[in-house]
């Protein structure tokens, strides 16, 4: 390729816990807004030099959120975009900025995503041929069937994985148990101090500085896991439960994507390059096993074999996932999501691809550099994988 498409700044918000934690009194657009404008500082690029701001957005209720940072981060001249392919969307926008300045359309990208658990709106649908109107309505991610409701991601993703991978509830609450042990170490090793950027917020009429993931528990441990209740007993055998799926959160992040002569001209610092996306189509009650295809897929693109990688996040939508992906591309564990997870750190929807890709492009800048893959499901039977190289 004449252009290639790298990172040369991004940010995020601390994790909070949807409705009780740090974040439940701030809307979408506010984490939004905030992600956007300390990716764009961070860079030091004036604001004229940005041609777009693309935003990843789930269950919001509509509105072109990329537009409505733009506008308050001081990027008048940028249009901005809302974009969502459910969990995946982080991602998804990465691949959509990097796309366009590789084809040399656009030169810098703000890309991010952004998930207000704690605030998304109610939405109503109007029943059909008359005036009356359904509350609690939310779009579907894809038709139901008795295999995979469209209100149920536990049985929809997280038990058909667990079921078709053979994996039990022992290994999913010691995956899950690891992910927590991982992710606090990592706070307590302020391994996402760089990523991580101080949130002024209030909260109960209490305002304070919020910039560590509150999500993940110090007091976990594999007997506390196994004792909670299956989320559906009445289903025979099922394992899934809210200690091994992934929190309901709330958070933001962004990145600034720009051509490497750009960046080179202009001597930013160039903290990865994004080497190959892609992006797989599977029956829904297959979502969470979606990366065991979309990883091969990425590869293969990328002209790399697994041996490459470095590292890799599968997120823990379930911690079934990237179990799954994890022994059927067969994997070394202790290279899959060595900072936690969903499970730990918590899966803002449309955040999470992002964070994914800060939280490598920084353990790789760590460990000297190398290439890293951040793969996930998401929803209505969707997966998608990154490949990035910090040099």
């Amino acid at each position: 390729m004449s252009r290639e498409a790298v990172v040369v700044a991004g940010a995020r918000t601390a994790i909070g816990t949807a409705f009780k934690g740090s974040l439940a009194e701030v809307d979408a657009l506010e984490l939004g807004t905030k992600a956007v404008a300390e990716a764009v500082r961070r860079s030091g690029l004036p604001a004229e030099v940005f041609d777009d701001v693309v935003l990843g957005e789930s269950l919001y209720g509509g509105g072109a959120i990329g537009r409505y940072a733009a506008i308050e981060a001081g990027l008048v001249n940028a249009p901005g975009i809302a974009h969502n392919r459910h969990c995946a969307s982080g991602l998804a926008t990465l691949q959509t900025a990097a796309a366009s300045i590789i084809a040399g359309m656009d030169r810098v990208v703000v890309a991010g995503g952004v998930q207000s658990s704690s605030t998304m709106p109610k939405v109503s649908l109007r029943r059909p041929g008359t005036q009356e109107w359904e509350e609690d309505w939310l779009s579907p991610s894809h038709r139901e069937t008795p295999d995979a409701p469209i209100r149920d991601m536990t049985i929809t993703v997280g038990w058909n994985a667990a079921v078709k991978a053979g994996i039990t509830r022992a290994e999913m609450d010691a995956w899950a148990y690891r992910s927590h042990q991982r992710a606090v170490a990592g706070i307590d090793a302020g391994s996402f101090a760089e990523e991580i950027f101080p949130l002024e917020v209030t909260r109960g009429g209490t305002a304070f500085s919020f910039e560590v993931d509150e999500h993940p528990r110090r007091a976990s441990t594999l007997e506390k896991l196994a004792s909670l209740k299956p989320l559906h007993p009445e289903i025979d055998g099922f394992s899934i439960t809210a200690g091994n799926a992934a929190g309901v959160n709330d958070g933001a992040a962004a990145v600034v994507v720009t051509d490497r002569a750009f960046a080179e001209s202009g001597g930013l610092e160039q903290l990865a390059t994004v080497r190959a996306w892609a992006s797989v189509g599977v029956p829904a009650a297959d979502t969470g096993l979606a990366p065991i295809l979309a990883i091969p897929k990425v590869l293969e693109r990328a002209g790399l074999a697994a041996g490459d990688i470095a590292l890799w996040e599968i997120n823990e939508a379930f911690a079934s996932v990237p179990l799954a992906g994890t022994r059927a591309l067969g994997l070394d564990e202790d290279l899959v999501n060595v900072l936690g997870s969903g499970c730990s750190l918590g899966h803002p929807v449309a955040m999470t691809g992002t964070r994914m890709v800060l939280t490598l492009v920084h353990e790789l800048r760590r460990r000297g550099g190398g290439l890293a893959v951040a793969a996930m499901c998401a929803g209505g039977g969707m997966g998608t994988a990154v490949v990035i190289e910090v040099a």
